[in-house]
């Protein structure tokens, strides 16, 4: 198979027409341009589109197809065989020039649609993914001496040599020949790509060597990338994997996208290998679900990160949750258990905690412990402690010396958390050998694992704005899902026995079906109360349907403002995309819906779409003269002046087809008036060459006021 280089069709996504070095089979607009893009001519095409100076108003590429922007040319030139790799004004691939990151297609990708998809990749719809390469054994091979150890720089190339872990196919049309671009697992049935980056850090760790200043790294490197992923991987060593992911998992807050960590038994590069399964899985998880929690991802199951507790050794299924079930399951299907998720209940947009507290300890108790021991611990500087008692929180009571001590510390200010030695069940004052704990005002850690208390009690006591009671009260509380509260889920309605008969369905079944469809109805047409009282009956208000459009996404689109604050406040998340790679952001957007857009940006809802196709879209809005969606883009945190794949800002396009309103918006909205698009002509001089002289002339004095 050949590239799309004028040599033959590009094997890829779509069928490519056979185009020639020296034509298309496209027959020239107006402007001369051959709407089909001859190879190594994407500029050319783009040019002859840019420097035609017809003075038809609707017509900006002069190409006789009225409104229909450059875009729409070079577009076609990407379905007909343009040249991937081509050059632009200034040395390097076009794409390379327009955009840092790398991650969109060296050909133009943004064609509008009324749907506000790339055209190009309306059925293929992609995911982002970020993977935090920190060591471990998942990423080691053999040395010289025939020992494990890891090495730098060999992951990525590894992976892009596997047909498992990399489609060079796909990549080849999507970024063009040569370029470096992220990695694309191959198709799933999860229907939709997943692109992955990797960022290896240096010096690769092995984990039993981490601590705080390492699960910091890892937040912030989240938190500095949040916006232009849909999801991130942590790759990690086994042993203290579980510390980790408890820590992260407090770190993170207000999380709304999925964060995995893993790693593996045996190198992921052996002949037999639980490293190749951990890892894929976890990359599709983490491009093609929204499980908005920090989770392990081992032996086929995907578990809470601050439930999980490294069980053995040498297992393959190294790692378990003694007292909650996985979050999903791999089989032949992966079977997420939505219900089981947990989604934090806030309107506060995501942020990072990277401040710890260090001084915490973990005391397991044993017969005949020895008080010295016990005083030497809960010393300064010590703030908290961890303990591990017996059975159901038990310690003896026959040891007044002990009681003692322990006594001292809570009453010196030291935050005293009981947990069980036990893995299943959880501490109570069932017994007085118990009770006598909290009397003296130990918390009860219920069914916390100790490295999720130990982490949370790291965390809380680094809150310095909480006083000793507040801290106290959050530490019995589940913040993030670590110990078990009660809750309900809905399963049946009497109401729905006839639906149950019909169907021949259990009625969990019918439940899972027709459920997230009222409930996204009454998002749509009922007041907040009646959602409410869905919700309290055990709706999931992040429940999605066939299309996985939730209640949030259809109260967005309905501009039911009350709907759209009440599912927030009950965990919904804002970054939920559907079939067609919609978030509810995007669809208030379409709908101009302002109100939910400020209450979805203020709870951390972004666009998250490449910059050309944002870029392409306000092209688009600016070129009918839109100015009330121009103002929803604002809203939503979009960068008025970004460039589409041509070259041009909108206000390029507003002036050109004289959309005064739009281009006085553009300019009181802080965009550059000055800019240049890639024939080297700013707004004002587009605008003049098209007869707009008023328009032309307020711009060249920096967009004043047109009389």
């Amino acid at each position: 198979m050949t590239s799309a280089t004028g040599h033959g069709a590009t094997a890829g996504p779509f069928p490519l027409l056979d185009v020639g070095a020296e034509e298309t089979p496209s027959a020239p607009g107006k402007c001369g341009a051959r709407h089909g893009g001859a190879a190594g001519g994407l500029e050319a095409l783009a040019r002859m589109c840019l420097n035609d100076d017809n003075n038809n108003k609707d017509d900006i590429c002069g190409c006789g197809k009225g409104a229909s922007r450059v875009n729409g040319c070079l577009a076609n030139g990407v379905r007909n065989g343009v040249d991937g790799g081509v050059r632009g004004v200034n040395g390097g691939v076009l794409d390379e020039r327009l955009h840092d990151d790398g991650l969109h297609p060296a050909v133009g990708s943004a064609v509008e649609q009324e749907s506000g998809v790339l055209d190009a990749l309306e059925h293929h719809p992609e995911s982002r993914v970020l993977v935090l390469y920190t060591g471990g054994t998942i990423g080691m091979v053999k040395s010289d001496s025939g020992g494990l150890a890891p090495l730098r720089n060999r992951l990525a190339g590894r992976l892009r040599s596997s047909t498992t872990f990399h489609d060079n196919e796909y990549s080849r049309w999507r970024f063009g020949e040569g370029v470096d671009g992220p990695l694309v697992l191959p198709a799933s049935k999860e229907g939709r790509r997943v692109l992955y980056t990797i960022r290896e850090y240096d010096p690769l760790l092995d984990s039993s060597c981490m601590g705080v200043e390492d699960w910091v790294r890892i937040a912030t490197d989240i938190k500095a990338h949040y916006e232009q992923y849909d999801g991130f991987l942590v790759l990690h060593g086994t042993d203290t994997l579980a510390y980790t992911a408890s820590a992260l998992s407090f770190m993170l807050e207000n999380l709304g996208k999925t964060v995995i960590v893993t790693g593996s038994q045996i190198p992921l590069w052996e002949l037999r290998s639980d490293g190749r399964d951990n890892l894929l899985v976890s990359l599709l998880l983490a491009g093609c679900y929204v499980i908005p929690e920090v989770s392990v991802m081992f032996g086929a199951r995907l578990l809470r990160g601050n439930r999980t507790v490294k069980v053995s050794a040498h297992s393959l299924r190294a790692f378990d949750t003694p007292n909650f079930p996985p979050l999903a399951t791999i089989g032949i299907n992966i079977d997420v258990d939505h219900r089981l998720v947990y989604r934090p209940k806030t309107t506060e947009p995501f942020t990072v905690h990277c401040k710890m507290n260090n001084n915490v300890g973990l005391l397991r108790i044993f017969p005949n412990i020895s008080t010295n021991v016990v005083r030497s611990f809960l010393a300064p500087p010590l703030k908290g402690a961890v303990l591990q008692t017996y059975g159901a929180g038990n310690v003896p009571g026959n040891r007044t010396d002990l009681l003692e001590a322990l006594r001292e510390a809570a009453a010196r200010g030291i935050i005293l958390v009981n947990c069980t030695q036990c893995m299943h069940g959880q501490v109570a004052d069932l017994y007085a050998m118990g009770k006598v704990l909290y009397d003296m005002g130990v918390v009860a850690g219920a069914d916390m694992t100790p490295e999720a208390a130990l982490s949370k009690l790291s965390y809380v006591l680094s809150k310095d704005e909480w006083d000793l009671e507040t801290k106290k009260e959050r530490l019995r509380t589940s913040l993030r899902g670590e110990l078990t509260a009660p809750s309900r889920i809905l399963e049946d309605w009497g109401t729905l026995d006839s639906v149950v008969r019909a169907l021949g369905a259990e009625p969990s079944q019918v439940a899972e079906l027709l459920i997230p469809a009222i409930t996204c109805a009454a998002a749509a047409r009922l007041g907040a109360a009646s959602l409410a009282a869905l919700i309290d009956a055990g709706a999931d208000p992040a429940a999605g349907t066939m299309e996985g459009r939730t209640p949030l996404h259809v109260a967005s689109y309905e501009g039911n403002l009350e709907a759209v604050r009440l599912l927030l406040q009950h965990g919904a998340g804002v970054h939920v995309k559907d079939r067609f790679g919609r978030t509810p952001l995007l669809d208030a957007v379409q709908m101009d819906r302002h109100e939910v857009i400020t209450a979805l940006r203020s709870c951390g809802a972004h666009l998250g779409a490449s910059n050309t196709a944002i870029g392409d879209k306000i092209c688009s809005v600016a070129a009918v003269g839109d100015v009330k969606r121009l103002k929803s883009f604002r809203l939503a945190g979009a960068d008025l002046g970004q460039r589409d794949v041509s070259g041009r800002t909108p206000l390029h396009v507003a002036s050109q087809l004289g959309r005064t309103s739009a281009a006085l918006f553009l300019v009181s909205s802080g965009v550059d008036v000055f800019a240049k698009d890639l024939s080297g002509r700013t707004a004002a001089e587009l605008a003049r060459a098209a007869g707009h002289s008023t328009l032309a002339n307020a711009l060249s004095h920096g967009g004043l006021t047109c009389s």
